[in-house]
């Protein structure tokens, strides 16, 4: 494995005159995979922030509750806003269907690509695997704003540059996970992964920061400056990142206690003799117990965490708040705190479902609190721009809670199943089948808004609030079986740890 080893550390152990340490090889695999796929975010977001300035006019149509509540008066609308004539053929009467298939597009290529990058992440050099992905990702999103510079006003373009670049995209999630799952143990894994997956809000913040900023200077920059990043990042990654400890020639760290070395040295997949060399088959992962709610649940997780990704700043700045109307870069900028109450919606969820051992209860919890905050953003979130704001951090902080839950730790134990009979290259395939069947749920939900928000944004909200409602449905088995595990663990003290372990995937396969 050592022709393995990235040029990179070659060359800084050579100036160094001594081995990088497995810790300093843990902060480095944090840090490089957090900025992967904040990246990978901040590429995405930038079609949210332009889509206001592509397609300046849309109707917005009636809407079905009580007007009063929450939208003022239509009529001098185009007085408080400011409308260009934005960019063909977006700008015509069916721009906003346009702009959900261009979603759609993405998204839909990025859940197939997905199922098969996870596939490949198995079998091949994860850091390639990224770096192609990266870069890949990169030369087709500045592609994208090329086509202002080129006066480009082809639709199948843009369909087929916002295609590309999700199959390139599909390659980044199944990677960094299994990279962090070769690195790092178990030990209070929901927090800390729930702290990792800050790269998702992080990247979706400075996305927006990043587009909003580059708007004065043409909507192409929102798209090029991203696309430069994340290429660069990917470069980075192909001559720094290390897969694994044995690519570095790392067995352990000997300044660990014994008991740190027993965990941390245990990847997310607990690896054995047996089996350790073969991949996981797709249907066998299928079959895994837990991987099918779970992964159906992310679905409509995804659905209304990715309406909000690509819809919200749009949403912003066609809604008067406080009698007013936001411009597109102001409206980008306060789309970011939907994402700063992500990051703490992750962060909460991990940690509770630590404390409770619980993950299908904390996950079904925080779906069930985010229909009430949808209805309530819909109706007061127009009142003033304080209201906005503190419900938009509310709403996306239980928005964002349980799909960081499900992505992360859940993938995680899903992963470390007992079927898998200690299967070391399982976390990549199992990651993809449940992030990739989430994904089907992401480019349904925007293309669903990209026509329904044309008649009645009401609508559009009740839809999200129906698809988080069926999301803490498809866990309500999962549910029932940790509460009444937790029930005879306090009849039972001295199984009390092992049952509750065992809960949120093991419970599934039961009759």
């Amino acid at each position: 494995m050592r022709d393995k080893k990235p040029l990179g550390l070659q060359l800084f152990e050579c100036v160094r005159g001594s081995p990088i340490s497995f810790r300093s090889c843990q902060a480095l695999v944090l840090v490089l995979t957090f900025l992967s796929y904040a990246s990978y975010h901040a590429t995405r977001k930038t079609t949210s922030i332009v889509k206001s300035v592509l397609d300046p006019k849309t109707n917005l149509g009636l809407l079905h509750w009580p007007s009063h509540l929450y939208l003022q008066n239509l009529k001098g609308t185009e007085n408080n806003m400011t409308l260009s004539s934005g960019w063909a053929p977006f700008n015509a009467k069916d721009g906003t269907a346009l702009l959900g298939e261009i979603d759609l597009a993405f998204l839909g290529v990025y859940a197939i690509g997905m199922f098969f990058a996870g596939h490949l992440g198995d079998r091949v050099d994860l850091r390639i695997l990224l770096t192609i992905g990266m870069i890949g990702t990169g030369l087709f999103t500045a592609a994208f704003g090329a086509g202002y510079w080129f006066d480009i006003h082809n639709f199948y373009y843009f369909l087929g540059m916002q295609m590309m670049a999700g199959l390139f995209q599909s390659s980044g999630w199944p990677s960094v996970v299994a990279v962090v799952g070769n690195w790092f143990g178990k030990s209070k894994r929901g927090l800390i992964m729930g702290i990792w997956n800050a790269h998702t809000s992080v990247g979706n913040i400075s996305g927006s920061l990043i587009a909003a900023a580059m708007l004065k200077y043409g909507w192409c920059w929102s798209f090029a400056v991203p696309g430069i990043m994340i290429a660069l990042v990917g470069l980075t990654v192909f001559l720094l990142l290390p897969v694994g400890p044995d690519v570095i020639g790392i067995q352990e760290d000997l300044h660990l206690k014994d008991s740190e070395k027993a965990d941390m040295d245990t990847p997310l997949l607990e690896r054995r003799s047996e089996g350790k060399d073969k991949a996981v088959g797709f249907i066998e992962a299928w079959r895994i117990p837990g991987v099918a709610p779970f992964a159906l649940c992310l679905f409509f997780c995804k659905l209304v965490a990715y309406t909000f990704l690509y819809w919200l700043p749009f949403y912003i700045s066609h809604t008067a708040i406080g009698g007013q109307y936001l411009s597109d870069s102001s409206a980008g900028v306060l789309s970011t705190l939907f994402d700063v109450g992500g990051v703490v919606g992750g962060i909460l969820a991990g940690h509770i479902s630590d404390h409770l051992d619980a993950r299908a209860l904390t996950a079904a919890s925080f779906t069930f609190c985010t229909i009430p905050a949808l209805f309530f953003y819909r109706i007061y979130g127009s009142i003033s721009l304080a209201w906005n704001i503190a419900l938009m951090f509310v709403t996306g902080m239980l928005v964002n809670g349980p799909y960081a839950l499900i992505t992360t730790a859940v993938s995680a134990d899903l992963g470390t199943h007992s079927s898998l009979n200690g299967n070391s290259r399982a976390l990549a395939t199992v990651t993809a089948i449940i992030d990739g069947t989430g994904s089907i749920g992401a480019a349904v939900g925007p293309l669903l808004t990209g026509y329904i928000s044309s008649r009645s944004w009401s609508a559009v909200f009740t839809m999200l609030m129906a698809s988080a409602l069926v999301a803490g449905l498809l866990l309500t088995r999962l549910v029932v079986a940790e509460v009444a595990a937790k029930m005879e663990a306090r009849r039972t003290p001295d199984h009390a740890h092992a049952a509750a372990s065992d809960l949120p995937v093991s419970s599934m396969g039961e009759p």
